[in-house]
């Protein structure tokens, strides 16, 4: 067991050098701590499977790659950072905006609606917000979880402020969604920043 810990070790430190990575990037890309990478690189333990296989997919090679043992510079590391991750989440958001602008057009051209069918404009903000923070869990780092979190809080403030501005004009208070917001705000950030990962 200590032979295929050594064999992993060696392979991890070989590849993220050549990946031009440091232990703390690659923890970030992993959503572990730094801690945990370096003691994979000291052999002192071994990465789950679920681990070796995003490993895998981020320097684009096979999981075998990364636990038998290679004469040095065999495998070189195609650093994946995931410009096709980009090209989905950019088609997500789109289609959020397509959806969104489909909606306006049908209330719109709706008698009964055409005079808040731009509401929709509103609401969408909030649901490409939820869509980023799906994919940030999935492929995040901690800051782009934080943001998106961030976005979903203060969309859903915007929401019921401009609705309410609308829809109960009497309610002058606006401002309580601020202050009602803003302790949420603080525990996002703590949440995400100062929370032990593992």
């Amino acid at each position: 067991m200590q032979d295929l810990k050594d064999i992993i070790a060696k392979n991890l430190v070989r590849l993220r050098q050549q990946a031009g990575l440091t232990q703390l990037k690659l923890a970030e890309m992993l959503n572990y701590s730094d801690k945990a990478v370096s003691k994979w690189e000291r052999g002192e333990s071994i990465p789950d499977l679920r681990v070796l296989i995003q490993l895998a997919e981020i320097y684009h090679i096979k999981v075998d790659d990364i636990i038998t043992e290679h004469p040095e510079g065999e495998v070189k590391p195609k650093l994946n950072l995931g410009k096709k991750r980009l090209l989905i989440v950019a088609l997500s958001v789109g289609l959020v905006w397509f959806v969104a602008t489909v909606i306006f057009a049908i209330l719109y051209l709706t008698p009964a609606t055409e005079g808040h069918a731009w509401l929709v404009y509103i609401v969408a903000p909030f649901a490409m917000s939820v869509v980023l923070t799906v994919f940030s869990a999935i492929w995040g780092t901690k800051l782009t979880n934080a943001i998106t979190c961030t976005m979903i809080l203060w969309s859903v403030v915007a929401v019921f402020h401009i609705f309410f501005a609308i829809f109960a004009p009497v309610v002058d208070k606006w401002w309580i969604f601020y202050i009602v917001a803003a302790p949420f705000q603080i525990l996002i950030i703590f949440w995400f920043f100062f929370r032990k990962v593992k």
